[in-house]
């Protein structure tokens, strides 16, 4: 290739190289002066910014990828840029008709310990930083809204919806709040088989969050999405952020290190919510890992098959489906539940035709439909902000009071009664608190007050064996393991101890020493209200 080609590209940079040190310092300095399109810096990393091919959605129950995705610059990717935006040369000679030396320009492909080398930098100058691939607008900090496809200087976020929006107005007239809400309560959420009003209102909640949620700087707690029949409704629901911002679809694993695993897999993808979808029935949703995860705003963790460790910010909507599902531990106080109820033998045979939006499931996959149900959401969110984003101060919910507060008060202005007003009703489908509560109620009926040793107390959990039948007098409440088995001595001294002064109930767990002072007792107390 004569130099005369090469000059001639339209529209591409050209970068002269010589020796590897050189090639880097010259490469480093291109990248940092912004010659390629796309590229930006993510925890000092570089990364690009990609359309995805090939991205289809056919049910509401499917993944829903952004048609966006950032990737982490490899060796090979950032040589395929280079080809593709610059115009990478390096002087070389060879002998002419005469004989003598004569010099030309030669395309090359910069060696990849070179682009490794590059790669390797963490400080990329004035370089943009990208914080986040985003499904759909969102309140910037200042409570303004990020509505404009394509990269927000203020936000270092990227706008990459999957519909084409029509600009939402800043101030929403009278008669577009109301058709919104119109539009939204009764021809959106109108037909589903609600519970109660907390569960339509916790509903919409969750629906808003994600837009809502860097304006508030909230965590958003875990989305409990179960009915009492198959049928019911509840893909649809968790359809309808997952096609708004993205989604994720996965299967609930059986041990804690393939949630692990999982939950560090799906931040790889720039999706705003994640689905275990379909647990199966009566499903207990215990799990330290996610309790951990929904209650942190970041999440660290190694990546399968690499040494680095991901770190990413916790900006999911974390959601789970299932028939009459129970929570465990300490998931029951990070956890919204939603609640339906057909109250029917087979939910599948309602008459479509005479809902708001018949064949909602096959409806909300089309991206206009999706258009419509966004741009009245905004409208709602408009109209909150213009009346000066009024708080409900009456609402706590541990580490997620800042959300309550917020989306209670969102809910209030637009006269949406009953959020959270079902919460008492998650700490009934509290597995563990059941249990416990059985188990202490049992032991204070057999011993009161009266201070027992583990050993002595798993002695009595026993059954005893009367004429050849089995007789259990605890009648199946002594606390077992996750294998349905009676711990042994040293695992029953511990689960007590880790259950002294958490009241179950009425009761509660004490701890002491016996008088020799060389073994622990436990005893229960009971204080009706």
């Amino acid at each position: 290739m004569n130099a005369d080609a090469i000059h001639g590209a339209p529209g591409r940079a050209e970068i002269r190289i010589g020796s590897s040190p050189d090639t880097i310092r010259m490469l480093k300095t291109t990248i940092r002066t912004g010659t390629l399109p796309g590229t930006y810096v993510n925890d000092g990393a570089l990364v690009q910014v990609e359309t995805v091919s090939g991205g289809l959605v056919t049910a509401a129950d499917d993944d829903a990828p952004l048609p966006v995705t950032a990737s982490r610059l490899t060796p090979a990717s950032l040589a395929g840029l280079l080809a593709d935006h610059a115009q990478v040369v390096r002087t070389r000679t060879r002998k002419g008709p005469d004989g003598t030396p004569e010099f030309f320009d030669e395309e090359v492909t910069p060696p990849r310990d070179v682009l490794a080398s590059v790669l390797a930098t963490k400080t990329w100058g004035s370089l943009r930083p990208l914080r986040g691939i985003i499904g759909a607008p969102v309140l910037r900090a200042d409570g303004t809204l990020l509505q404009t496809p394509g990269y927000d200087e203020a936000t270092g976020f990227y706008l990459a919806s999957s519909f084409d929006l029509p600009p939402v107005p800043d101030q929403p007239t009278v008669e577009q709040v109301r058709a919104a809400r119109r539009f939204l309560l009764q021809d959106f959420l109108g037909d589903f088989p609600w519970s109660g009003a907390a569960d339509r209102a916790n509903y919409l909640a969750l629906l808003v969050a994600p837009v809502l949620r860097h304006y508030t700087r909230s965590l958003t707690p875990f989305a409990l999405i179960d009915a009492t029949m198959p049928a019911s409704g509840k893909t649809i629901l968790t359809a309808g952020p997952g096609m708004l911002y993205g989604q994720r679809v996965l299967t609930w694993p059986d041990a804690e290190e393939e949630l692990r695993k999982s939950i560090t897999a799906v931040f790889c993808d720039p999706v705003g919510c994640v689905v275990f979808d379909n647990l199966p029935e009566g499903t207990v949703i215990d799990s330290a890992v996610l309790a951990q995860l929904v209650t942190g705003k970041t999440w660290a963790d190694r990546q399968l098959g690499s040494s680095r460790t991901l770190s990413a910010v916790n900006d999911r909507l974390w959601m789970a489906t299932g028939n009459n599902l129970q929570v465990g531990g300490d998931m029951a106080s990070r956890t919204v539940r939603v609640h339906l109820d057909p109250n029917m033998p087979r939910p599948e045979n309602r008459d479509q035709s005479r809902f708001g939006i018949p064949h909602l499931d096959q409806w909300i996959t089309h991206p206009a439909n999706q258009m419509t149900v966004m741009w009245h959401l905004l409208v709602l969110v408009g109209d909150w902000i213009c009346s000066g984003a009024p708080r409900c101060r009456g609402l706590s919910m541990r580490q997620f009071t800042p959300w309550a507060h917020a989306l209670g008060g969102f809910l209030a202005h637009h006269q949406v009664g009953g959020f959270l007003a079902n919460q008492a009703t998650v700490t009934s489908i509290d597995e563990d608190a059941i249990r416990w509560r059985a188990f202490l109620t049992c032991w204070h009926t057999r011993h009161g007050g009266r201070q027992v040793t583990a050993a002595e107390l798993r002695r009595d959990g026993e059954p005893d064996h009367i004429g050849g039948d089995e007789h259990d007098a605890w009648e199946g409440t002594f606390i077992t393991t996750h294998t349905g088995r009676l711990p042994n001595t040293l695992s029953l001294g511990r689960l007590l101890t880790g259950q002294v002064g958490r009241w179950r109930g009425t009761y509660v767990i004490r701890t002491g020493r016996n008088e020799r002072g060389d073994r622990s007792v436990f005893w229960v107390e009971h204080h009706p209200q």
